[in-house]
């Protein structure tokens, strides 16, 4: 399916639905899930807009959007900031108590520091870091042909940014913002990963059916190990012993991170796309077109396909592994889209009563101490924050204009 063909289908499902950048012919799978990964690229010459992310972070003080130094800390911190067209920042949501890091999507389009101080933001066709501090942005960093992912390193000291274009990684020195020299890939990278001790990054390259480990402190790519066809998706388990990939059939292939060999795919009977893996290791939630397939780590062995709502797109899991969140584009109703959130109890694999989420919600992150999830709805251009004790939202916060992704502190 060319680049038109797709965008005409995705249209018709979302009217309000900004241009893609490059489409991979990968199928609709491909599509629905670059269809919550991309804004608009900007024309030759012009200002690039930016991927709109909605952001939820470790302890942070200061005003944020406003310009000079930091004042004290406030009472009520924000919970959640939006970046929108032109590197704004704006707060959405507070809190009171230092915020814990929280579980996120697995498509990142723009990464904060450990610390919370910055924010690196694909802002095609470069990156720019903004800091959460004074609200002011820093010079835009080249890094490759048209970034198309951006993920950094446990530690907080290297940002990676891939170019399907280029097929290169490149480092970007946190402590300087200075890129590094490209880093060849393969194909079509399309997600990149990190053990917990930030040694080695892992790409996913679509194009050969490949994952490229990366030496962190080389950065020198190892030889590609084989996995199958259309890697696009990556989930490492906290314990950093393997990698699982998403691949374009019906399976998902654990990869040995001593020894980068992969393991006997593990079918799913559906295609996967997203991934997401529990504190404690134990269990790999797999997102396909349908459902939600639990893998047990200890056996890599599928479970029972979880019923969730239409149109299953990510997944997160709280900070204390208790529950899984799977947001669903639900259903249309009259030419309406009326999205879902369906919760899923870890210790028993059930789905809980369905969450409405908006017209067309494009993206969750769910807060460290998992009373709260927090939903950016497209059309809305707005931002709702979700008690996870009575499945009920409140009041929709007003965001810069077309919320798009939700990321949080590594």
């Amino acid at each position: 399916m060319d680049e038109m063909a797709l965008r005409e289908l995705l249209a018709s499902a979302v009217a309000a639905e900004p241009p893609m950048g490059p489409v991979v012919a990968a199928g609709l799978r491909a599509g629905r899930i670059l269809r919550r990964r991309r804004l608009t690229r900007a024309t030759v010459g012009s200002v690039a807009a930016l991927s709109v992310a909605v952001i939820v972070a470790p302890a942070l003080h200061g005003g944020l959007g406003r310009r000079g130094p930091a004042g004290p800390a406030p009472r009520s911190r924000p919970a959640a900031w939006v970046i929108s067209h032109g590197g704004r920042i704006t707060p959405a949501g507070t809190t009171r108590g230092p915020l814990r890091p929280v579980a996120t999507s697995s498509f990142p389009q723009a990464v904060i520091t450990p610390d919370g101080q910055t924010i690196y933001v694909l802002t095609y066709p470069r990156v720019t870091p903004v800091s959460t501090v004074t609200g002011r942005r820093g010079k835009r960093i080249a890094a490759g042909q048209t970034p198309d992912d951006i993920g950094i390193t446990p530690n907080g000291k290297t940002v990676y940014v891939l170019s399907m274009q280029a097929r290169t990684a490149t480092p970007i020195n946190v402590r300087t913002d200075r890129p590094g020299r490209p880093i060849p890939v393969g194909i079509r990278p399309r997600n990149i990963v990190f053990t917990p001790d930030s040694r080695t990054a892992y790409v996913a390259n679509q194009g050969p059916g490949t994952v490229t480990p990366i030496n962190t402190a080389t950065n020198k790519a190892g030889k590609p190990i084989r996995v199958s066809f259309s890697p696009l998706t990556l989930a490492i388990t906290p314990d950093g012993k393997t990698v699982y990939v998403a691949d374009g059939g019906t399976s998902v292939m654990p990869i040995t991170v001593a020894t980068n060999k992969p393991g006997k795919p593990i079918d799913i009977g559906s295609e996967p796309f997203a991934l997401a893996v529990t504190p404690d290791g134990k269990t790999v939630y797999v997102v396909t077109g349908g459902n939600v397939v639990p893998i047990a780590t200890a056996t890599n062995t599928a479970g029972k396909p979880i019923t969730v709502g239409h149109w299953p797109e990510d997944i997160v899991i709280s900070a204390n592994g208790k529950e899984a969140y799977v947001l669903c584009q639900g259903y249309k109703v009259r030419g309406v889209w009326h999205g879902t959130i369906t919760p899923i109890s870890t210790r028993t694999n059930r789905p809980g009563p369905i969450i409405p989420a908006g017209r067309y919600p494009i993206a969750l992150a769910v807060s460290g101490d998992g009373k709260t999830l927090y939903v950016a709805d497209y059309p809305s251009s707005t931002v709702t924050a979700v008690s996870t004790a009575t499945n009920r939202g409140g009041r929709p916060i007003p965001v810069a204009r077309r919320p798009y992704f939700i990321i949080g502190a590594p």
